[in-house]
């Protein structure tokens, strides 16, 4: 049989199953995943158009970005070492105000997309301005994106109002919905940026369309105060009595939670999205991701911006999540290798309903794929692939990745993006928020 790459590497981790595969290869023909069997077997039944042989490589799904801002990459390190509201208010928002543009996101967005790409992000969840032009920019690099239809009370530049935030995002559904590497979720940005009557908007709009919601909540104790003297409530409290929560909402952050929360937000078949890096550059607290694993609550994985952060590596994410959760719940068997692995892959998919298409490498899905080389010194010996990427390597030993089967990091090699004119977009840029 024809089919258009075979990839022989040394291990292959397809995630689900929860194994570690010797000497196999993954069979790929028209964007999907056709076959995966030992390295002779698939020689022998399948001619191939492209023969990768990564003897020195482990195969994963590509990681799943489950919470990014990523146009914010233009933004990175320009008002570090700040608590959230301060870096927020006093830093982020003028910043935005005097620059944003269609411009500012379209030349961010590649920022982040190369970036992500690098380091074997093949999916990313985005929640920004213009998200039409963060869509056409990850359509045109190759990336898969779910895009936040963003909603404010308040105006900006991409609109005036709640209802126009809605109604440009009911629009972009429609242009959007049957784009392949496209999926979409309604992202009001927080409970103290939205009201009442757009949050049951949006909650309705989701029902009738069968779309995700993803929001930031609970992420600092200051947002906790605020609502708890607004209304007496706790911002989940608010967003239950709202109808909000259910198996379609995403809870970014979740680092202000006691045990009663954890069980009512389980209740609801909600996701947690964990960003652990930016929670701990701007101290806004920790998720207690080893009792929500335990009380049955799906946790993924998300770099935040990179304005916050200041990077979109999921390989550090992945790290610092499962070092982060021993520490915090005292316990080393808190999150193991594997489900470190999984938060960052099919745990993300699952949030945002993607889990049939994306998340393992398994016969039927899209071959999202990437390729760590484990030779290097840092990462030897390597007795086991698994924890070694986990544990010790590093994205500069991402060598390849695909997308839907494209080949968009070839021997560290962006197919898709211009890295000479990116260089210099992102210098200009420099230049003009240096001002």
């Amino acid at each position: 049989m024809d089919v258009d790459l075979v990839i022989q590497p040394r291990w292959i981790i397809p995630v689900e199953p929860e194994q570690v595969l010797s000497d196999c290869s993954l069979v790929i023909h028209d964007g999907r995943i056709v076959d995966l069997l030992d390295h002779a077997a698939a020689l022998h039944r399948y001619q191939p158009k492209s023969l990768q042989v990564l003897n020195r490589h482990a195969l994963i799904p590509g990681f799943i970005n489950c919470h990014t801002h990523a146009a914010m990459s233009l933004l990175s390190g320009i008002a570090d070492d700040l608590a959230l509201m301060d870096w927020l208010e006093n830093h982020i928002w003028p910043a935005e105000r005097t620059w944003m543009s269609e411009a500012f996101v379209r030349d961010g967005t590649d920022l982040a997309i190369a970036e992500m790409l690098r380091g074997g992000t093949t999916c990313f969840n985005d929640m920004y301005f213009f998200p039409d032009v963060a869509a056409q920019q990850a359509m045109a690099h190759g990336i898969r994106a779910n895009i936040g239809l963003i909603v404010f009370d308040f105006p900006t530049l991409w609109a005036e109002n709640a209802d126009a935030y809605l109604a440009k995002g009911l629009a972009l559904h429609e242009q959007l919905r049957h784009e392949n590497l496209i999926s979409l979720s309604f992202a009001p940005h927080a409970p103290y940026t939205v009201s009442d009557g757009p949050l049951r908007n949006v909650r309705t709009f989701a029902d009738e369309m069968g779309l995700t919601i993803h929001m930031h909540v609970h992420e600092t104790a200051h947002e906790l105060r605020q609502q708890h003297q607004a209304s007496g409530q706790t911002p989940l409290e608010r967003l239950g009595e709202l109808g909000m929560l259910d198996a379609s909402f995403m809870a970014v952050h979740m680092t202000q939670l006691q045990d009663a929360d954890i069980a009512r937000y389980a209740a609801t078949g909600g996701h947690i999205v964990h960003c652990p890096e930016s929670n701990l550059k701007l101290a806004s607290g920790f998720c207690p991701v080893a009792a929500c694993l335990d009380a049955g609550i799906n946790v993924a994985l998300g770099t935040d911006g990179a304005a916050s952060n200041n990077d979109l590596d999921m390989l550090a994410e992945m790290r610092t999540a499962a070092l982060l959760a021993k520490g915090v719940s005292g316990r080393a068997d808190a999150v193991p290798a594997m489900q470190a692995l999984k938060m960052a892959t099919i745990n993300g998919a699952r949030a945002l309903g993607l889990d049939h298409e994306i998340g393992s490498l398994q016969i039927g899905k899209a071959a999202d794929v990437v390729a760590i080389d484990l030779s290097d010194i840092e990462t030897q010996p390597t007795f086991n692939p698994l924890a070694q990427i986990v544990y010790a390597a590093s994205r500069h030993q991402v060598t390849d990745v695909w997308v839907a089967g494209r080949h968009v990091l070839n021997k560290r090699q962006l197919t898709t993006l211009d890295m000479d004119d990116l260089r210099r977009r992102a210098a200009d840029w420099q230049t003009r928020l240096s001002r």
